[in-house]
């Protein structure tokens, strides 16, 4: 009998406290949830979450390789996105480029933008584009068209660009690798305009 008195005792004591319990906590959340600020400022803007669900996008892009020619090549930037409806289609950010030949030539590139194109191997940088070489030559455009598996570099736009023999302008030019020769040629083309600076260190 005591056993089965104590038993009934305690269920009537649980069936008291629990609903309190859980009455307790139910209160202490509802003040908690009146001291915590639910209107909070999202840290982006509602265009910038737009862009991001939309573009995919990757940050700090690095990848480099090996032409066909046996050339190398780095590419970095500072956010590369696929742009939407295009596929292989995707735009770099303050890109930099940089290519060193078999012949041991190395050409560094500098743009604000590029378009880059899987499919075909080609990248086209835009926006204050700079290219120098380790031969001396400076050469600034609007616009540069890369191919990646041959190594060609080739501009329509005007160019300006200053080298061991002076400074000149032009109104397109390439750089290129002939099937007869090892090494990368520059070539210059459309109403050249040099300007001669004589090296006077020679005698």
């Amino acid at each position: 009998m005591s056993t089965r008195d104590r038993h009934t005792r305690i269920i009537a004591f649980l069936k008291v406290v629990l609903p309190l319990a859980a009455l307790a906590l139910l209160c202490t959340l509802f003040l908690l949830s009146r001291a915590i600020r639910t209107h909070t400022t999202i840290p982006f803007a509602e265009t910038e979450i737009q862009e991001r669900l939309r573009d995919q996008q990757i940050t700090g892009p690095f990848f480099s390789g090996t032409t066909t020619n046996g050339d190398q090549m780095s590419f970095s930037a500072k956010k590369l996105v696929t742009v939407l409806g295009r596929i292989g289609a995707n735009r770099a950010e303050d890109v930099k480029v940089e290519i060193k030949t078999n012949s041991g030539s190395t050409y560094q590139m500098q743009a604000q933008l590029a378009e880059l194109d899987i499919s075909d191997s080609v990248a086209t940088l835009s926006g204050d584009v700079s290219i120098n070489s380790s031969t001396g030559y400076n050469i600034s455009t609007d616009n540069l068209t890369v191919t990646i598996s041959d190594t060609e570099l080739a501009s329509t736009e005007p160019i300006k660009a200053t080298g061991p023999v002076g400074s000149l302008t032009a109104g397109s030019f390439r750089i290129f690798t002939p099937k007869s020769s090892d090494s990368a040629q520059m070539l210059f083309s459309g109403r050249v305009m040099l300007v001669y600076t004589p090296n006077r260190t020679r005698k």
